[in-house]
């Protein structure tokens, strides 16, 4: 799936054909037209949508962020992949993480705190670092205010939740408090893990032919659309119509997960690795894809889910957490399994790796739901 638009231009589209959840302009509209060559379907709107969302496209802020340091000599890893790592010297590696969770603890205080922790430790171990420590910068309202008590208790009381469940302290942070974000707190969280050089991991290592898996929690319907829905809108009164939105975190499940994933590093048994975070499986398949500049071929049928009926769209949207994509080394497939199996991880096999640069998203039965270029 191609990058963001840059914003500014005046070419317009057909507004009343644009599903208000996708969230895209009239310009941006046109761009996914004229790349797919015809009128998109409901699931490939919506996979726009959530990719060029500001939340994982960053197009309001990427031209500030591009003025940001970002090499040096002790630069392992920039801007890019889930994490970014330092060398400490002597082989090891510190890898770091820094993300808000700004929307979604306003909406959902506690669950919108824990995933963001639980997010960033995902971050971390993709990268096959083990997380180490969780620090947090935190911006609220007045406290005298009960609503902002509230929102207060809830994101501390999440973040301290997440953490000691997994096992990872946290170590440091930051406070205050000023009117203006009664409404809005920033809720920052980071992890920093430690890692050899030989064991670092990157997004960008799959093959043709090689094996998708998708591994931890079942599918559900928490979260959907939620990087469109929480970080691209303003907060207001259609706040308690968002809760939907904010995923729900599973600490003991992810705690596996992360187990797991760094006995996969360690016997070498794949490719590449992402988790699941905005946008669910459509920002993994597509992140992955982009950066090993190849496609997937995925099935949704075969999607693990915890809800009945559950269509395409919400399959690939879905922003249930604890969930990582896993790309096997060829002849390594039962390795997989059966590293999956000893942490008791539901995996499952999904699809596999094309060297066309396209997105394929079917739903069982050779039926084409979505053809979408990288």
């Amino acid at each position: 799936m191609s990058a963001s638009p840059a914003l500014g231009t005046t070419k317009t589209a057909q507004p009343n054909q644009i599903p208000q959840e996708a969230g895209l302009t009239e310009y941006e509209a046109a761009l996914v037209r004229e790349q797919i060559g015809r009128e998109p379907n409901g699931l490939e709107w919506a996979m726009f949508g959530a990719m060029w969302s500001e939340h994982c496209a960053y197009k309001h802020s990427k031209k500030l962020l591009r003025t940001l340091p970002s090499r040096g000599a002790s630069v392992a890893v920039g801007p890019g992949e889930n994490a970014g790592a330092v060398d400490l010297g002597g082989g090891l590696l510190c890898v770091f993480k820094v993300e808000s969770h700004n929307h979604p603890s306003a909406i959902e205080p506690f669950q919108g705190a824990a995933t963001g922790v639980g997010g960033i430790l995902r971050d971390v171990f993709a990268m096959g670092a083990r997380p180490t420590a969780v620090l947090n910068a935190l911006f609220f309202g007045d406290p005298a205010d009960p609503a902002v008590r509230r929102t207060i208790s809830g994101v501390t009381g999440g973040i301290s939740f997440y953490g000691n469940c997994v096992g990872i302290p946290d170590v440091a942070g930051h406070i205050s408090f000023e009117p203006c974000y009664a409404d809005n707190p920033l809720v920052n969280a980071m992890c920093v893990g430690f890692a050899r050089s030989e064991d670092l991991r990157k997004a960008s290592g799959a093959r043709p032919g090689s094996a998708v898996y998708l591994v931890g929690s079942d599918t559900g319907r928490d979260g959907i659309a939620g990087a469109s829905l929480l970080a691209s809108f303003e907060l207001g009164s259609g706040s308690d119509a968002k809760r939907p939105s904010v995923q729900v975190g599973n600490p003991f499940l992810e705690k596996l997960l992360l187990e797991a994933t760094l006995e996969l590093v360690e016997a070498d048994a794949i490719e590449a690795v992402q988790d699941l975070g905005a946008a669910g499986l459509t920002c993994a398949v597509s992140e992955v894809a982009a950066k090993s500049r190849v496609g997937m071929r995925i099935d949704v049928a075969l999607v693990p889910r915890r809800a009945q009926a559950m269509t395409p769209y919400e399959v690939m949207l879905s922003e249930s957490q604890e969930r990582m994509l896993v790309i096997a080394r060829p002849g390594r497939e039962r390795d997989v399994e059966r590293i999956f199996k000893k942490w008791e991880l539901h995996g499952s096999r999904i699809g596999e790796v094309t060297a066309e640069p396209t997105l394929l998203i079917y739903d069982g039965d050779d039926r084409r739901r979505s053809r979408v270029g990288v």
